[in-house]
């Protein structure tokens, strides 16, 4: 079977490198919905959860985005190799969070729910790609 195509000239406009089949979120609502998933899986965890809350929203996501080395990769590299350097960069923050915050950094390093969501989590925050 052919298919038969007419012979003139023709332009294949450029791939679109924006968008994704999704309309972005509002800022807001974004972190409505980061509260609520770690108020519903992890909520218990700690004695403040409202002052958890705030760390991770907005203290541990600055810190974060400032590492040099994150900047770098996000800057200079793939997707891939900027998450690497955001998980290294994660947990350079929450070892230096330790002396403030032992129980953050408690379930940090020994609850791998915790760990896997406040990766995915963070790295979401702090990553624009």
């Amino acid at each position: 079977m052919a298919i038969a195509l007419p012979d003139a000239d023709a332009e294949i406009e450029p791939v679109p490198t924006s968008g994704g089949g999704r309309k972005p979120e509002p800022e807001m609502d974004r972190l409505s919905n980061i509260v609520k998933a770690f108020n519903d899986q992890f909520g218990g965890l700690f004695a403040d959860s409202k002052r958890m809350e705030k760390r991770i929203t907005d203290e541990i996501p600055k810190q974060v985005s400032a590492d040099q080395a994150y900047q770098n990769a996000k800057k200079n590299s793939d997707r891939q190799n900027a998450r690497i350097e955001h998980d290294k960069a994660l947990k350079r923050v929450i070892t230096a969070l330790f002396t403030d915050d032992a129980q953050l950094f408690k379930q940090f390093q020994d609850n791998e729910s915790f760990r896997r969501w406040m990766t995915e989590t963070i790295f979401g925050m702090t990553y624009d790609g």
